[in-house]
This record gives C-alpha cells, structure tokens and sequence, in this order.
C-alpha cells in the first residue's frame, strides 16, 4: 500500500518556518505552572480586566432577543454608525459608516488591509520594533518586508526621516502602528501629516494601527485620519480588546475611504462571513457608554507603569523609559544580560518570572525584555521584588 504525502501551500510553510521562539519562554512558564509552581506571567498583553458589567448584560439582552443569525459582510449597521460616530467627532474629515468595515479582531483586520492591498513578494515597510503578530501575517502574505529601526537610544521614537528613506520605487505600502505595541511610543500629529503626505505624493498606501488609541498618558492620541490632510490612500485599524478588556470578543475594524473599503466587503464576506450580530452590538453599546471604564483601566495602567519605572529605576543595571501609551514596559538589560532572550530565560530558571524578550519585536529591541501592564499592581510588586532579588544576586556572582 503506497503511503500518503501530505502537500501543504507556500502561505502554511511560511507560517511553520516563522520564529519559533517567540512564545518559547511562555511556553516553558506555563509548563512550570502546570505543575504547580508559583509562576509570576509578564508576558502578554491580556488585560486582566473582566469586561464591564454593562457590556456584559447589553450582549445577554441581545443574544435573548435572537440576535445570533448571519451579520452583514460589511458589519452591523449600528456597529459601523457609532465607529463612523467617533471618527467624526476627533477629525475634522466627516466619516460615513460606509467607510468602515468590521472584523473578528484587530489582526484579521489588517490581515484582510494588506491581503487586498499587496501582491506575494511586494515591498511593505514597518518600523520597529514591532508588534509580534505582523510577522506571521507578513510572512503568511509572502511580502518583501523592509523593516525600520527605532533604536532604544531615543526612546524608541518615530524617525519619519528614516521612514522615508526606507521608501524604494517598489513599496506599495508602509504601515505604522500609534501607540506602539510593545513600546509605547507616539508618533505625533505633525508626523503623521507629513508621512501622510509623502506616501500619498509617491502613490503609497499608508496604513495605521490605532489598536492602543485609547490607552494614553501624558497626551491624547491623535489618529492618522485626523492629522492627515487627505484619505485616500489611508488605511486606519482599531479595536476593543485592550481598551474595553474584550480581547476574547474577537471584534476590530479597518476604516477606509474609495473602492477599498469595496474589496474588504468583499474580503469580508469570502472568508469570515460576517462576525456574530450579538457581540457588534455589544460593542456599539461598549463605545457609546464607555468613558467611566475606559478611565478606570486607563488609571490603573498608568499606576501600573508608574510602579515599574520607578522600581527598575532603582535596580542597579537595569534601565527603561517611561512609555506615554499602552499596556507594556520595555526594559533594557543589557548591562546584566548578553541579550533580552538570555535574560528571560534565566529569570524564569532562578525566580519563576515569566518575562517576553525583546528580540521577536525587531533588532532594536534585541537588549530589552518586555513587562505588561495587565497585572495587578500587588503582583507586579512581587514579580519587581523576585526580578530585584535576580539581579543582585547576578551582580555578587560577578562580583
């Protein structure tokens, strides 16, 4: 009897080829913690947030009155007005829903943005660091990706001038993400208007993902659609998993304007189907009513962040700045450590701190390790003590 081979597409062997180390150090924590050792999780951005009440009992009320058929390729009608609602209110361009399409989460979403807009083998360029998840869309796609590099030295600070430089004749798209996931970086609106504009006057698509739009401290974020002074080739994703704690909601959107915001329709529509009328529903609900707990988490993540800086600030080899968004710290350790990997995988051997190296994100981060916000300020103290503790006991070993 002949033995089947399997034969599987280019798009699923660039996703097995993709770096297998990223979540190796996760990975490993959990396996300690399934075996029952004290296993503090700094890794990912979940927040630790229950969704609110409210969201929770507007989505029982719709799924009671049989809110649970096929939705729209394009979303939920009600859903897209009160996106369409919001964008107006910040930008001085007015945003129709018809303008916005609706996704099951925010990686889908620019999965779907780049799938219509690039070919396999087209050039993409993306600062880094970088969020993880572009990695395996970008490979997935098959695209040519020209990355960018915000070193460490600057606070890991948009360079728009390098950005440019970084533009070839074959880009077809650059794509920015403000707040930045893990850095906490901003660009700013003057930025973003020139950057805008340079992607436009060379036939450029410029896409931005606002993922972390809501989660802010020193200044409000400004989107792309408000800073740039024309739309048609802007791209804006957002979502509610880190703002509104519903990231197991799987709910984003893309808001485009031209026949764009047609192929994601399209897009939509061939491979998702539309996502559950319920949970759009919810989620229109969660952006009308949502400024009371949207300021809550806000605060405690700037609490959060707050006790980190100034705890890191105190261990002898260690360094980080403050972010000015988001739900993550950068920390560098490369005074203690030859590189984030190795300092992550020690720590996780001697104080059962589980912590993500900085390396996945992009070169610029190969020193640093990530910490999250999405820990309760009690946790994050004993995890600071234990991170303290391993490092000091580095330091009289050296000794």
């Amino acid at each position: 009897m002949t033995k089947f081979n399997p034969r599987f597409s280019q798009q699923s062997d660039a996703l097995d080829s993709a770096d297998a180390d990223v979540w190796a150090v996760s990975d490993r924590a959990h396996a300690l913690a399934d075996k029952g050792e004290d296993v503090i999780f700094l890794c990912v951005g979940d927040p630790n947030f229950d969704t609110p009440e409210p969201i929770l009992d507007y989505a029982r009320a719709r799924l009671g009155v049989g809110r649970t058929h096929y939705s729209p390729a394009a979303g939920e009608a009600m859903l897209r007005r009160a996106i369409a609602d919001i964008e107006s209110k910040v930008s001085p361009h007015p945003c129709s829903p018809d303008d916005v399409v609706v996704f099951p989460g925010g990686t889908n979403a620019i999965y779907a943005v780049l799938a219509c807009l690039l070919n396999p083998g087209e050039e993409i360029v993306i600062p880094e660091p970088m969020y993880i998840g572009y990695v395996p869309i970008s490979d997935a796609l098959r695209l040519n990706v020209k990355k960018v590099a915000c070193p460490a030295q600057s606070d890991f600070a948009f360079d728009i001038d390098a950005i440019k430089a970084a533009i070839s004749d074959d880009t077809r798209v650059v794509m920015i993400n403000t707040p930045v996931n893990p850095t906490g970086a901003m660009a700013t609106p003057e930025q973003l208007r020139e950057l805008a504009a340079y992607c436009r006057a060379r036939g450029i698509w410029l896409v931005c993902d606002e993922m972390y739009s809501m989660i802010t401290f020193a200044r409000r974020h400004t989107s792309l659609r408000t800073a740039a002074e024309h739309l048609d080739n802007v791209v804006v994703i957002d979502g509610l998993s880190k703002s509104h704690a519903m990231s197991g909601w799987r709910l984003g959107w893309a808001v485009a304007q031209g026949p764009l915001v047609q192929r994601l329709i399209e897009f939509a529509g061939a491979t998702i189907f539309g996502c559950p009328q319920f949970v759009q529903e919810a989620a229109a609900f969660a952006l009308e009513f949502d400024t009371y707990f949207v300021k809550q988490m806000r605060e405690a993540y700037q609490r959060r962040r707050d006790l980190i800086v100034e705890r890191i600030g105190n261990i002898p080899g260690l360094s980080c700045y403050s972010p000015d968004a988001g739900m993550f710290v950068m920390v560098d350790v490369s005074e203690v450590a030859t590189s984030g990997q190795a300092f992550a995988e020690a720590l996780l051997d001697a104080e059962r701190v589980s912590v993500l190296p900085g390396a996945p994100f992009g070169a610029s981060a190969v020193n640093h390790v990530r910490l999250t916000l999405a820990a309760d300020e009690a946790e994050l103290a004993r995890a600071l003590d234990r991170i303290e503790r391993f490092v000091t006991a580095g330091s009289r070993r050296a000794g």
